[in-house]
């Protein structure tokens, strides 16, 4: 287990800014930081391609919120939420190197037995994963959707805040 200390609510933005639309994550998160006001029961933690670096940060939390491009097989720009054990296994369908790490690090936290009680990942079918700035137009369009989706998580996850409610 982490000797970090624990956070009510982590979020966690992922992705390489330079591969088009796999930044997805990064632009979520910073757009998020934005609408919603922080505090001590959440933090935002931009984790780029971060991978096994990001384990004491998910260890600590007693909910996860991730922010990524996520390869669902889906129609490019559709707006994509895991819950639970669906979480790695979309992670798993290899988007980018990053994915490849985040998903063992939550494997890892599983065997540790220091997973957060509540995982959720938010994110959209990308189109284009290519060295590019930017979002492609379509993946922007979703931009709105996950923000207010993360939002709207965020904000219940507060309501239901009891110090220690899902630490053991």
């Amino acid at each position: 287990m982490s000797n970090e200390p624990a956070v009510a609510i982590v979020v966690i933005g992922v992705g390489n800014p330079i591969m088009g639309d796999d930044g997805f994550g990064l632009v979520a998160l910073d757009r998020l930081q934005r609408e919603i006001e922080g505090g001590s029961d959440i933090q935002f933690v931009d984790g780029g391609t971060w991978g096994m670096n990001l384990l004491p940060t998910i260890e600590g939390a007693d909910r996860l919120l991730i922010l990524d491009a996520i390869n669902h097989r889906a129609a490019p720009g559709t707006v994509v939420e895991l819950e639970g054990a669906e979480v790695p296994r979309y992670l798993d369908l290899q988007l980018s190197t990053h994915q490849i790490d985040l998903s063992a690090v939550l494997a890892l936290a599983d065997l540790r037995g220091s997973l957060p009680g509540e995982l959720v990942a938010l994110g959209v079918q990308p189109e284009r994963i290519e060295l590019m700035l930017g979002l492609s137009p379509t993946v922007l369009a979703a931009l709105d959707s996950v923000v207010a989706r993360a939002r709207a998580r965020l904000e219940a996850w507060r309501l239901c805040l009891e110090p220690g409610a899902l630490r053991a």
